[in-house]
Order: structure tokens, then C-alpha cells, then sequence
């Protein structure tokens, strides 16, 4: 570009920032806008014909910018910057909780057959003592002891730091 045409591109910065304003909304939205539409009227200076008009040209060229860029917009979809999900990453190791269940499922293993069934009954599907003692064939206070023996085992496996051999009460 020669410098009679760096002073016409002069004269239209403030027309063109002006526009972008209003295409983009934000005033570093439309100088990002009139900056990369003043890098294409230079890279492209020779497609401008001599003798039209030079402000039309350097508006169709912010203006179709501004439409390639809201139709990148529209493909990439929303867009969020990390800094304002990143503390949604984090989440808790599941390594305990999973060490739990594995310690609970050892523990229920050494219970008896009784006072597994006991337990799937009254804790798993919560039925009542007496629904519990209907369905097993036995007395209430059957129930209501294996239930509590039951889970005094399962406390205390959970509670130990060790994981000692639990004999089977019959």
C-alpha cells in the first residue's frame, strides 16, 4: 500500500470501529473485529479496484469477517472458559468407598446363611420384623436377634483395622 493509501485506511478507523461496535456488542469484540478487518484490506490490496468506493469495500470486508466469525461461533457451540468449570473437575478418589464396599461384601460373606437373609430382608428390602419372621418361618425375637447379631458382626469387621477370620455363627 502506498501512503496515500494508508491515509484513506486511516480516515475509515473510526467509521469502522464504530460498526464493528454495533456488530459486535463489546468494544474488544470490535477492535479484535476492525484489527483483522484492516489486516485483510492490506493482505488483499489488490483485489480493491481503483476508482470504487473505498469505504464500501473496507465495511463489506469488517462485515463479512463478522458473519465468518458469528458462523464459527454457531459451530463450536457455547463456549466456557476454564477457569469457570474447573472446580467441577474435581472430584473425591472413589478408591475408599470402594475399598469400603469390598470390606462390607468380605464381611457379609462370613456371616451365616440366617443372618445374611436377615439382613437382605430387614436392611435391603426393609421389611418389618414381623414380615421378615413370616417369610422365614420363624419367631419375631428370631429375627430380631439374628437381625442385631448380624449387624454387630458387620460393625465390628468394619471397625477393625485389621481382617481378622470371622467364624461363622450359626
Amino acid at each position: 500500500m502506498t501512503a496515500t493509501n494508508d491515509q484513506a485506511v486511516a480516515e475509515q478507523i473510526p467509521a469502522l470501529h464504530r460498526y464493528a461496535r454495533c456488530l459486535a456488542g463489546t468494544a474488544d469484540k470490535a477492535d479484535d473485529l476492525v484489527q483483522d478487518c484492516l489486516e485483510r484490506a492490506v493482505a488483499h490490496c489488490d483485489q480493491f479496484q481503483p476508482g470504487t468506493n473505498f469505504r464500501a469495500w473496507l465495511f463489506t470486508i469488517l462485515h463479512n469477517l463478522h458473519c465468518d466469525q458469528r458462523r464459527q461461533a454457531a459451530r463450536r457451540g457455547v463456549q466456557v472458559s476454564i477457569e469457570d468449570w474447573v472446580q467441577e473437575l474435581r472430584s473425591p478418589a472413589p478408591q475408599p468407598k470402594q475399598l469400603e464396599l469390598s470390606d462390607l461384601s468380605r464381611a457379609f460373606d462370613c456371616l451365616s446363611e440366617p443372618h445374611r437373609q436377615v439382613l437382605v430382608l430387614a436392611g435391603l428390602e426393609g421389611l418389618s420384623c414381623e414380615e421378615a419372621a413370616e417369610q422365614l418361618h420363624v419367631a419375631v425375637g428370631t429375627v430380631k436377634s439374628r437381625l442385631f447379631r448380624a449387624r454387630a458382626t458387620l460393625r465390628a469387621v468394619q471397625g477393625s483395622s485389621e481382617r481378622p477370620e470371622w467364624r461363622r455363627a450359626a
